[in-house]
């Protein structure tokens, strides 16, 4: 009797954890991000704020907005864009961590980052805004170098897999951008 019990506990429970759904995260190589992007972005970030959005339906939501200055890598035109993603404080008790959005160390004031982002008209409670690609996947530091800005590479699953210098992820994202069908 006690064999029936402990494989009907172990089917039941199979059967419930089958049953909860997993959060999917979504891989993207580099022509899947240059696809669904509305554009990339090579800067310097020179703003950062939390801010939150009240919802009675939502809750209370709290978002960071990071400010990057800098030039397109699709055609090199110079721009400044806000993108935003889920997460962020606006005191030290106020606010709320995000296990998908960048490290703290990556969206520093001064830091040059290479971003993914698209629009979303609705990024919670009804408000529209730029949005980060793939969360922390969307963003990749660069640093200086010898033969120019490298970009660092951020291991399989992710669009830029391995460091690679920005002059050829500049060329590469070009290329990608000239064969996608027109966005908007």
């Amino acid at each position: 009797m006690r064999t029936i019990h402990l494989v009907l506990s172990g089917t039941l429970l199979l059967g419930a954890l089958g049953s909860v759904s997993h959060a999917q995260i979504k891989h993207f190589s580099l022509e899947e991000m240059v696809q669904k992007a509305d554009q990339a972005i090579y800067g310097q970030i020179i703003g950062s704020r939390a801010w939150r959005v009240d919802s009675a339906v939502d809750g209370d939501l709290y978002f960071t907005t990071i400010t990057i200055q800098g030039r397109t890598l699709a055609d090199g035109h110079a721009t400044t864009v806000d993108v935003t993603f889920r997460g962020g404080f606006l005191s030290e008790t106020d606010g709320v961590f995000n296990s998908e959005a960048p490290a703290a160390d990556d969206v520093k004031l001064g830091r040059k980052v290479v971003a993914f982002y698209r629009w979303s008209d609705d990024v919670g409670a009804g408000v529209g805004a730029n949005v980060l690609m793939a969360a922390h996947g969307g963003l990749y530091r660069t640093v200086e170098g010898p033969r120019g800005p490298a970009v660092l590479g951020r291991g399989q699953g992710y669009a830029i897999t391995s460091n690679r210098y920005l002059a050829q992820l500049e060329s590469a994202v070009k290329l990608l951008s000239a064969s996608r069908p027109n966005k908007r």
